[in-house]
């Protein structure tokens, strides 16, 4: 499903990657752990396609996105690529469900069958009860379930999460970190995610530990 072959990133002077490759295969969950300023961050932002490597290539699904247009690439991201950040996101001045369905609706689904779906991941996640409250109006853990439901809205073949239970108390975390695997048993959804978490990285298929700007163990 996603391919990294020998990434590279420099900001002016600063070599930030140094010649990472990795492999993550459909339906696995994997995690990407490692000291702050070992590159985590800046590698899944290249994997996601939300920044170009200064050399090397990625493939998602066989297909190398920054072969494409931008025009192109951006509609590859929105009908490929699900999002998950520590802070929700959410924009305060919709419901949950319209937050939701934003990313079906740029795709070019009716409203209707986009709410059609979007209950549907609802009733998974728990949340149906809690869809036309706006935010501000939501716990931080139905919020995260919410920018979840966000992500797979247009049923994307990978999705990558920047410490999505930074935020969370404790249950509220490992709730979460339970739902990405109920969710690749049941979509056999592929995950990608930066954490310091260690119970998560523990529950993980692979772990692939960065230091320096380099994948040093798998």
């Amino acid at each position: 499903m996603l391919q990294a072959i020998d990434i590279h990133k420099n900001f002016d002077r600063l070599h930030i990657l140094k010649g990472i490759h990795l492999e993550v295969l459909q339906g696995e969950v994997v995690s990407i752990v490692g000291p702050s300023g070992a590159g985590k961050t800046t590698l899944l932002q290249i994997l996601g396609t939300l920044d170009k490597p200064t050399k090397g290539e990625i493939r998602i699904d066989n297909v190398n996105p920054f072969s494409l247009s931008e025009k192109k690439l951006s509609a590859f991201r929105n009908q490929n690529i699900g999002f998950i950040f520590q802070f929700h996101q959410l924009l305060p001045e919709f419901t949950a469900v319209e937050n939701v369905i934003l990313p079906a609706l740029i795709k070019g689904k009716s409203k209707k069958e986009a709410i059609k779906y979007a209950d549907q991941l609802f009733d998974i996640l728990g949340i149906g009860k809690r869809k036309t409250h706006r935010p501000s109006e939501l716990s931080g853990g139905e919020q995260q379930r919410f920018a979840v439901a966000r992500a797979l809205i247009n049923e994307p073949k990978i999705i990558f999460a920047d410490e999505p239970s930074g935020n969370l108390d404790s249950k509220n975390s490992e709730e979460l970190h339970q739902l990405f695997f109920d969710l690749r048993d049941q979509l056999n959804q592929t995950f990608v995610i930066v954490t310091h978490n260690k119970q998560l990285a523990n529950m993980t298929d692979k772990t692939f530990t960065m230091k320096d700007g380099l994948i040093i163990t798998e």
